[in-house]
């Protein structure tokens, strides 16, 4: 490989770019790549790249899922309540008990999309209005404050294991199960298949609706279980929680080279997006720059990655599906 051809990897470039700005933020304030400011940005950036790497997912089969932070609220909504009428839950149920809520919702826009056969966009952007409702409705407008949950339930994500936080080894742990199933799962190079050339993959015998279905109940899964981990990290659960957060979690996935337009995409480009994100919103503070110049510049980098994504290849998805079918 060429380094010019090296340099034009998008994954190479958000590198380089991260690089460059921590190197720029560090020279103006030396404690921004210290260990105690690196660990925060490690487990702040946890959820985001969690739920980016199941929204790339569905992005890559031609959807998109509006509803991913109203879940993040509802389910985050109802381990909170959970936690405040039964205490003594081992939080392993907690964590099953938020997850399958969040599976539920999934299942519900996969229904939408897959057989009732709803443009994504529109029946997520329902479901989203109905679950921020149905949120406020769970709670009777109330808020379930930090006194309201157990101590277990609120230092779960903070436990320290070999000097990380428990929240970013499971952003860690997300990775590794990202990365595994889109390469070495015939089920993950199909989703890619489906997404590049969809004519193709019916044609092959990949079956859209079971895939759709299913990239929706992973991202509605991973809602629900970040639901908890939000609760219990931020120590509040109300209807405005994760409010837009939807937009960054698409943004990671965008700005990481996943095409809107399906059937391209990549677990590190993903992650490399949703650290750009993050180490956007806490570099500029540090070096006095408005919060009004941090939505331009993060909207400026959405719209670069859009252009570039419309001018890259995609013939990925054909190019797995024949991988897929060998001749014999």
């Amino acid at each position: 490989m060429s380094l010019n051809r090296f340099l034009k990897q998008r994954e190479t470039l958000l590198a380089l770019i991260l690089v460059a700005i921590s190197a720029g933020v560090a020279w103006r304030a030396p404690t921004f790549i210290g260990l105690a400011n690196l660990h925060e940005i490690a487990t702040d950036s946890a959820i985001l790249i969690v739920m980016a790497l199941a929204q790339s997912l569905v992005i890559m089969t031609r959807g998109i899922d509006l509803s991913v932070a109203a879940n993040v609220a509802l389910s985050g909504m109802a381990a909170a309540q959970l936690s405040m009428h039964a205490p003594w839950l081992p939080i392993p149920l907690v964590l099953l008990f938020a997850t399958l809520v969040g599976l539920a919702l999934g299942l519900v826009n996969g229904v939408l999309v897959a057989w009732v056969r709803i443009p994504s966009i529109v029946a997520t952007l329902g479901t989203m209005s109905l679950f921020r409702g149905l949120t406020f409705l769970a709670a009777d407008g109330k808020w379930v404050a930090q006194h309201e949950m157990s101590a277990a339930f609120l230092a779960f994500p903070r436990l320290d294991v070999l000097g990380l936080s428990l929240l970013a080894w499971i952003g860690v742990l997300g990775i590794v199960v990202a990365v595994v199933f889109t390469r070495h799962v015939a089920l993950g190079r199909e989703l890619r298949a489906l997404g590049g050339n969809p004519s193709a993959a019916k044609y092959v015998g990949i079956r859209e609706t079971t895939l759709q279905l299913f990239v929706f109940a992973v991202a509605g899964a991973v809602a629900g279980l970040c639901g908890y981990l939000w609760v219990a990290r931020y120590a509040i659960a109300y209807d405005g929680v994760a409010l837009g957060f939807e937009l960054q979690v698409i943004a990671a996935c965008v700005i990481g080279g996943v095409s809107i337009a399906g059937g391209v995409g990549s677990v590190t480009g993903t992650v490399l997006g949703a650290l750009f994100l993050v180490l956007i919103y806490n570099a500029l503070p540090v070096v006095g720059i408005s919060p009004f110049w941090q939505t331009a510049i993060v909207g400026a980098a959405i719209l670069s990655a859009v252009i570039l994504n419309a001018r890259g290849d995609r013939t990925d998805g054909l190019r797995l599906i024949l991988r897929r079918h060998p001749a014999h």
